[in-house]
């Protein structure tokens, strides 16, 4: 199959793949200029991203957005001509000013997911930051095209399709989740599309479906393009590479893991996540975590009632301490074997591509 460039408005990325934002602390500056230096569009995650500062439990949300505005320039420095965007989970209590702090950096894109970007469009208007909505139904971005248009006179300038295969938090019920239900990405795609087909006819404007969740080989990719989505997000298949932000004994559990230790569980944000059952996830299952140190990072998040703190969760993952971690990851996360380059890994994902029939 020929590989065609994603073009989102004035930026063209010579390989349609999005590299998936992953925090707390797992793409960052060094994940995503390495994509973006590839030809893809690599993704800063801006959750907790401030988690390295010096005052980050004392000043926690001026850690995050000075955090992010470094890790914004340290990117575009590494990576001058790639394509550089964030993941900001609308879920956060501070989502406006860090969106604000991407756009006033220079980000290309800013994608959204976990709850639903109502007031994103404001942020970017008369700036060349690109903006999208992470949808789990044709519903959902039925519902945000509309909005958008009404409020801003502005529609997505690409959709983000997650299925119940993705990583992390996922917009979906826990029942939805259950083996047996029919519910798939494949389906979605072409749900979305049906929708958005009526709003790219009335503005003549296109509007690029980017299908995420689960995607691990060129022949996924492939499958997704031959639907009619214009390029996919990957994230999970990006951790086990050696410019990974994260500690090498992150990525050493995927490595580790085997398809048995993946499971769904119930995250502080109010949804069901995809992590790998290890023992932090064994352990807080059981009885609840006490939580001595709230970071307000999270609206729907009780410091009083949560089984346990998921910022304190993600930095210990992040910076090596697996055992007192969670570790989000895809369906497919138990697939990989060793460390490789991103240059390696997309290589082998664009040949795969070029094979498919």
């Amino acid at each position: 199959m020929k590989i065609s460039p994603l073009q989102i408005g004035d930026l063209k990325a010579t390989i349609p793949i999005i590299q998936g934002g992953m925090g707390v602390g797992v793409s960052l500056s060094n994940l995503a200029s390495a994509v973006a230096n590839e030809g893809g569009i690599g993704i800063i995650s801006g959750v907790q991203i401030g988690f390295r500062e010096p005052d980050f439990e004392t000043n926690t949300k001026e850690a995050n957005i000075r955090a992010l505005k470094k890790e914004m320039k340290k990117a575009k420095e590494l990576s001058p001509i790639g394509i550089i965007g964030v993941n900001l989970m609308v879920a956060i209590n501070n989502y406006d000013e860090m969106v604000k702090a991407a756009v006033e950096s220079g980000a290309d894109i800013i994608i959204s997911g976990a709850g639903l970007p109502t007031s994103l469009p404001k942020f970017v208007k008369g700036t060349n930051t690109k903006i999208a909505p992470i949808v789990s139904s044709g519903k959902a971005a039925k519902v945000i095209c509309k909005l958008w248009e009404g409020r801003f006179s502005y529609l997505p300038d690409f959709i983000v399709v997650e299925g119940p295969e993705a990583g992390g938090h996922l917009g979906f019920k826990m029942n939805d989740l259950q083996e047996d239900k029919k519910i798939n990405l494949e389906s979605i795609v072409k749900d979305v599309l049906s929708v958005i087909k009526i709003f790219e006819e009335k503005h003549n404007k296109r509007i690029p479906i980017i299908a995420a969740g689960g995607i691990y080989t060129g022949k996924d990719i492939a499958k997704f393009i031959k639907l009619g989505a214009s390029a996919v997000q990957i994230g999970t298949r990006f951790i086990c590479t050696e410019e990974c932000d994260a500690d090498k004994k992150y990525k050493e559990a995927f490595i580790k893991c085997n398809e048995n230790n993946i499971k769904i569980i119930k995250s502080p944000v109010g949804l069901p996540g995809r992590a790998i059952n290890n023992e932090f996830v064994q352990r807080v299952s059981k009885e609840k975590e006490e939580v001595n140190k709230c970071f307000n990072c999270l609206k729907k998040c009780d410091p009083s009632s949560t089984l346990y703190c998921i910022s304190k969760a993600l930095i210990n993952a992040a910076n090596g301490n697996t055992k007192d971690g969670l570790i989000f990851t895809g369906r497919n996360g138990y697939k990989m074997e060793k460390i490789i380059t991103v240059k390696q890994l997309i290589d082998e994902l664009v040949e795969e591509v070029r094979n498919y029939e």
